[in-house]
């Protein structure tokens, strides 16, 4: 069978779980943390901290659509973080940690919105997550790539992203590397 490269690119708070879940995924070829979504060209971290930049963290992330569907990501994605709180995740505030999918083409718009229209209809809270054309990626500082696998005893990754992670490998067994 041959490979069928596709982009997804999701910003759901930091980038560090978000990053850590699909590095795990099979099908998933690549995995990247980054900015997106503003008008600054070439953004450090220390400027996207400001919320000044217009740019959300995010993950880019290639996979082979013949191994994993754009869709199955996509309810990974939204089992990941918190779709109805607005430009936040738990503390970390502003909008570069918004919610948003940035989709590549036509029909990963539409399986978005619809996605999101079937999540709404099962909550009360208001799904608040910014559906958008992706635009420019700008890779994060090195340091940032597979944060989570680096640093795993650090506080955040111990207390946050861990516990996240172990539900992440409940839910999705089945699409998971060993």
């Amino acid at each position: 069978m041959s490979i069928a490269i596709e982009t997804a690119t999701f910003g759901g708070g930091c980038f560090w779980c978000i990053d850590a879940a699909f590095r795990r995924v099979k099908g998933v070829l690549q995995v990247s943390s980054g900015y997106t979504g503003g008008e600054t060209a070439n953004p450090t971290y220390k400027q996207i901290c400001t919320g000044l930049t217009g740019h959300a963290e995010v993950v880019n992330i290639e996979f082979d659509s013949n191994q994993i569907s754009f869709e199955t990501l996509l309810a990974m994605f939204f089992t990941l973080h918190d779709a109805t709180q607005l430009n936040r995740q738990g503390n970390d505030v502003g909008t570069q940690y918004r919610s948003v999918v940035y989709y590549h083409d036509s029909e990963q718009q539409a399986q978005t919105n619809n996605y999101i229209a079937k999540l709404q209809s099962q909550i009360r809270e208001d799904i608040v997550t910014e559906v958008s054309p992706a635009t420019t990626y700008y890779p994060a500082e090195q340091y940032h790539q597979d944060y989570y696998n680096e640093n795993p005893e650090q506080r955040y990754c111990s207390l946050l992203i861990a516990p996240k992670l172990q539900k992440f490998a409940k839910d999705y067994k089945q699409f998971l590397v060993n």
